[in-house]
């Protein structure tokens, strides 16, 4: 059975990061949509704590749909 990513959010003063991750092997993709709408991917690789540390953070749940218009270019 494949897992299904989960998605989050957090807005920052002028730039905005939305995380991918995958809660089988814990990995994932990093967006960071800067203001001029530059978009920096990161393949990452977490922790079993990523929740934790997303939570700590002040990250939210957001939509695949939202992740993936940015991941594809079109946010």
């Amino acid at each position: 059975m494949t897992a299904v990513a989960k998605y989050f959010k957090r807005t920052f003063d002028d730039y905005k990061v939305l995380v991918q991750v995958n809660p089988e092997d814990f990995t994932g993709i990093e967006l960071i949509i800067h203001p001029s709408g530059k978009i920096e991917k990161t393949t990452m690789e977490f922790d079993e704590e990523i929740y934790d540390d997303l939570e700590v953070d002040e990250f939210e749940p957001c939509s695949p749909l939202e992740f993936n218009l940015y991941l594809k270019g079109l946010g």
